[in-house]
């Protein structure tokens, strides 16, 4: 019977290579992906596009939430969950090994590449939480790994896999060469939980609004953030980009501040303010425009359908320094 594998599929180099030599002895492969507010899947398309791969992209926004707020294992550096992280996504590609008709999952994980969760003790922590532990290979240092059910079933040759280890990449761009892989992606992550920025944002977020939603997450990757007490946010664009992305992410019941005779930035208030807070956010409008610092500034304010004006002056330095998370 045709043997089939399913690859939890990053779309960088490890992985493709690791989709390579697992191709090699004429096994199927179909790749998993995962995105979240935090992490795309854009990479993995691309790759699994320049090769060919099949590629299922799963949302899988609610469950990573869930581990977010009490990963068993801590959090890296930053807010990245790492080990609890690489455990969900090798349960839920073993939740799909059924469906999809699979033998067993791989990952191009490399023994002793990433420190912290790609040591041998805390790959085999990964993989006995997920649930599948007997199922799951890392094609690229299976050789210095234990061996798994498919390999005993005679599934995968153990003699064709690989024993790659430690940080290096020279093994894996001489096997892209070997494949007539030229275009890929850097090895950066592309994972925001581990950006010390965003992850500031996050924390505020996590200990000021305990019934935050997906457009809140949204909402950190966007302008300045500055917290004026428990309960209120305000939200400055920087440039277009960021002033798109706020307008498009705004709801009726927000509140958004514009200038009205000078250029100037979109700001949010999220949830919308009194009368003390539209001030506020109008001052830090009038800081981030072109109006001149010492003038007072025509400020629009909208909501839904209504819309009003106030004048202010510029937010003055202290008050910046002190509300900017």
């Amino acid at each position: 019977m045709k043997v089939k594998g399913i690859a939890v599929f990053s779309g960088g180099l490890d992985s493709i290579i690791a989709v390579k030599v697992i191709q090699d002895q004429g096994i199927e492969v179909v790749g998993l992906t995962f995105e979240t507010p935090f992490f795309s899947s854009r990479k993995a398309r691309d790759a699994a596009r320049k090769i060919g791969l099949p590629l299922k992209v799963l949302d899988i926004t609610e469950e990573h939430l869930k581990m977010l707020m009490n990963p068993r294992y801590g959090y890296g550096k930053n807010l990245n969950p790492c080990i609890d992280c690489h455990t969900l996504m090798l349960k839920i590609a073993g939740d799909k090994m059924s469906e999809l008709g699979a033998d067993f999952i791989f990952t191009g994980e490399v023994l002793g590449q990433r420190p912290m969760s790609q040591g041998k003790q805390m790959l085999g922590v990964v993989a006995k939480n997920s649930g599948y532990a007997d199922y799951i290979l890392r094609p690229l240092s299976a050789k210095l790994l234990p061996e798994t059910k498919p390999e005993r079933e005679g599934k995968i040759n153990r003699e064709m896999l690989l024993d790659i280890q430690g940080r290096g990449r020279k093994i894996q761009i001489s096997l892209a060469e070997h494949y007539g892989i030229s275009d890929y992606a850097p090895p950066a992550g592309g994972c925001l939980l581990t950006d010390p920025m965003f992850t500031k944002r996050l924390r505020d977020l996590f200990d000021h609004k305990k019934d935050f939603t997906i457009r809140d997450i949204e909402l950190l990757k966007f302008g300045r953030h500055f917290r004026l007490d428990e309960k209120t946010k305000i939200v400055v664009g920087r440039n277009r980009v960021d002033n798109e992305a706020i307008q498009r992410l705004t709801e009726t019941r927000d509140i958004t501040v514009y200038t009205v005779s000078f250029r100037g930035p979109t700001v949010l208030i999220p949830d919308g303010g009194n009368a003390e807070v539209q001030q506020s956010a109008a001052a830090l409008c009038a800081r981030y425009s072109d109006a001149p610092r010492d003038e007072n500034v025509a400020v629009n304010c909208v909501s839904g359908n209504q819309s009003w004006e106030i004048v202010v002056t510029a937010a003055s330095q202290e008050n910046i320094s002190r509300w900017m998370i």
